[in-house]
């Protein structure tokens, strides 16, 4: 079964003035092991999908461009591991360099991340909680929903003629 998150939306709508379209991800067969990340892991994480393929001195190298930042490299390392771990990123020795990179793009992630968040929050099983959460949206929110309903269906209909 296929599953997939509504990650932009824009449509024209004349009476708000707004433009809304549908953008689909599937959501991947793969998932991390541990979603939740840390600021540093999630700033590393950014990295390498910007780059695609690192060393830890690539990762090291960009945080460093900050004047500001002060960073070890042997931390860097630890949370390239600990990526790794958690399943967010997969390593492989080139020589006597070890390289990373993500396991999901981060469009990926961040329909993993929404779909999660969704079950959550749809798990509360209070139909008078999710009602009540519906009733208080925007016209804007509530447009946004009608377009991904719209996409759903559309991408349904897809699925059962073929």
């Amino acid at each position: 079964m296929l599953f997939y998150q509504a990650i932009y939306i824009r449509r024209y709508d004349q009476e708000s003035n707004l433009h809304f379209c549908v953008t689909m991800a599937q959501l991947p067969t793969y998932q991390p092991k541990q979603l939740s990340l840390g600021p540093l892991e999630a700033e590393i994480l950014n990295i390498v999908w910007e780059l695609e393929t690192v060393s830890v001195k690539d990762v090291h190298d960009r945080i460093l461009a900050d004047p500001e930042r002060d960073l070890a490299y042997t931390s860097v390392t630890t949370v390239l591991r600990r990526l790794t771990n958690k399943g967010w990123l997969s390593c492989y020795k080139q020589g006597r360099i070890f390289y990373w990179k993500p396991m999901v793009s981060k469009e990926q992630a961040q329909a993993i991340k929404a779909y999660e968040q969704l079950h959550r929050f749809l798990a509360i099983g209070n139909a008078d909680v999710v009602a009540s959460f519906a009733d208080s949206l925007d016209t804007a929110s509530v447009e946004q929903l009608k377009a991904i309903a719209s996409r759903l269906d559309t991408l349904r209909q897809q699925r059962r003629e073929s």
